[in-house]
């Protein structure tokens, strides 16, 4: 699990929302956390909940909590399915500190190239 107190590290400033896993939850909370963005907005955070507090909810409650956890996880699975396939597809495991200006280059080709091989799964043709 993440450790709370770095989630302003983890922003750059520019988001509109900062979505997370159920350990950032109360991030906004936190003196450390970034309230606005450069632009002035407000960042909205979607932070999961955990599974227990969704249980402490009525049966209505639930249902409700879950399509709404639902909607949250829909959009961080977007993100972590390029991950995947980086590791996975792309045997990529290591980071190499060694000539940072390279690495990022590779980490550009890497995720255009997992970009186009989830774009050519015959699954999301329609």
């Amino acid at each position: 699990m993440s450790d709370v107190s770095e989630t302003a590290n983890l922003l750059h400033g520019e988001e509109e929302t900062c979505h997370g896993d159920a350990g950032y939850t109360g991030a906004e909370k936190r003196n450390d956390a970034i309230v606005r963005n450069k632009a002035g907005k407000k960042i909205k955070y979607e932070i999961m909940r955990r599974p227990s507090q969704i249980r402490k909810l009525s049966k209505s409650g639930q249902y409700k909590a879950k399509k709404r956890e639902h909607k949250k996880s829909s959009i961080r699975c977007k993100v972590e399915h390029v991950f995947g396939v980086v590791k996975g597809q792309l045997k990529y495991k290591k980071t190499r500190y060694r000539g940072l200006q390279k690495q990022e280059a590779k980490f550009n080709i890497m995720f255009a190239l997992a970009n186009l091989i989830l774009a050519d799964r015959p699954c999301l043709a329609v």
